[in-house]
């Protein structure tokens, strides 16, 4: 193994080896001090940082890094491989990932100081960190999905960071259902892969998948993207991860994890060119999300919701480039708003006590800018106000028409589960001679 795969190798672990550390020390009842967590957390990011630059280099020097590692497992022709690449596309995502996760985690040693979740805040980054970067560093779909379940799971913890209060562990749940739901199309979408061109690698054949197989292929993961970057129709779970610390949603839905579907859009465009109906998808989807959350941006009554809805739009926005074919476009898009909306959040509560302080001083509300709303009859700007008051409906529809048929179902296979498992209790056992009988004969 070279020296710059060594470093991708390292960059990749670093992160996951401390989470582990550190919950080993959790299992044994051992919670180290804020300071000892803090350094630990710098020097980590810090070392990441520098085995980034290596492989940096290294990919603008020869194309790719990559290390194999072998098949985890392999069943008849099914293989998944583990293998680690850096190419020109996932090292700007691995670089965005490490700059903003120490940045982050910098910033929470301040924010979460002597808060009791101080450590669980920590364990948690750690754990998130390891799941973008092997997300993006994974040489497959198959070791993707596995990063890209890492940090779904860690996502929801952090929603749920608060959880003496009922609001965020509802929340939290309503998020976990959206992704395990929309979940279903990468994996899938995956299956579909190696039974249609026999490997889910990025270096393989997926471009071969052309026509209705390529289609299939590109709707399944839109269907994951959509739910990950909350797209419409499931735009309605990310206000409701507003509920976490301000550091964590900075990072998960201003920069890293609202962005993680796009970057499996872009992994998937050798398919999307070959397929005519999915781009349309994908850019038609994109367009009503970016004006969904437009609107529902103006309704917004706090910072935190409203800088939410401003990541959807600009996501959106980057769905549509995609779709479009402008994919470095759209990576230097998701660059530039990842830092710019990280640092809104960071900033927001100093911005409020800031803008009320400007308030009190100029004695009376500013201008405020002309809209394109202004422009309609006052019935549509109330009707378009009350539906963005309502966030578009969202949540009401899916309640409708997902969530209770399937709590409905669940409970009807519950019953089910249930009645067979008293019918199984009331028989009665078989007498043991029934059992003895077949090896006493062999044994004679």
């Amino acid at each position: 193994m070279s020296f710059p795969e060594t470093m991708l190798v390292f960059l990749v672990l670093a992160p996951g080896v401390i989470f582990g550390l550190l919950a080993l020390l959790w299992l044994l009842g051992l919670v180290p001090p804020e300071r000892f967590v803090s350094s630990i957390t710098g020097l980590t990011f810090s070392a990441s940082l520098l085995a980034f630059f290596v492989t940096l280099r290294e990919v603008l020097k020869s194309g790719t890094v990559a290390v194999t590692f072998g098949n985890w497992f392999t069943v008849h022709d099914y293989h998944f491989p583990m293998v680690l690449m850096a190419d020109r596309l996932s090292v700007a995502f691995l670089g965005m990932t490490v700059v903003l996760s120490g940045l982050i985690g910098r910033f929470s040693v301040t924010y979460l100081h002597r808060e009791p979740g101080f450590f669980r805040f920590f364990l948690l980054l750690h754990l998130f960190a390891f799941g973008s970067l092997l997300a993006f560093a994974a040489g497959s779909f198959d070791l993707l999905a596995g990063g890209w379940e890492i940090v779904g799971i860690t996502s929801v913890l952090l929603i749920a960071f608060f959880q003496l209060r009922a609001s965020p562990v509802e929340n939290a749940l309503r998020v976990f259902a959206v992704y395990r739901a929309c979940d279903i199309g990468l994996l899938v979408g995956v299956f579909s892969m190696h039974h249609w061109a026999g490997t889910a690698s990025f270096a393989d054949r997926l471009p071969f998948l052309s026509g209705s197989r390529a289609s299939t292929v590109c709707l399944l993961m839109l269907l994951a993207a959509a739910g990950k970057g909350a797209q419409v129709p499931f735009s309605g779970w990310l206000p409701r991860a507003m509920e976490g610390p301000t550091p964590s949603s900075a990072i998960f839905y201003g920069a890293i994890s609202i962005h993680a579907g796009a970057y499996l859009l872009l992994r998937l465009q050798p398919m999307l060119v070959q397929s005519g109906l999915a781009s349309a998808l994908v850019i038609a989807v994109g367009l009503v999300t970016a004006a969904y959350g437009t609107i529902c941006g103006r309704a917004s009554a706090d910072a935190k919701t409203s800088l939410a809805f401003a990541s959807l739009t600009q996501v959106g926005v980057v769905f549509a480039e995609i779709g479009l074919g402008l994919k470095w476009i759209a990576v230097v898009h998701i660059l530039g708003h990842a830092t710019v909306r990280t640092l809104q959040f960071l900033r927001a509560p100093s911005m409020l006590h800031d803008y009320h302080q400007m308030h009190s001083a100029i004695g009376g509300e500013g201008s405020r800018a002309p809209h394109l709303e202004d422009l309609l009859p006052q019935r549509i700007q109330l009707w378009l106000y009350r539906w963005a008051l309502d966030r578009g409906h969202l949540d009401t529809i899916l309640d409708r028409f997902v969530i209770h048929p399937l709590m409905r179902l669940s409970r009807l296979l519950a019953k089910l589960d249930r009645v067979g498992l008293r019918r199984s209790v009331d028989r009665p056992a078989a007498p043991v001679s029934e059992f003895r009988a077949p090896v006493q004969e062999r044994a004679g």
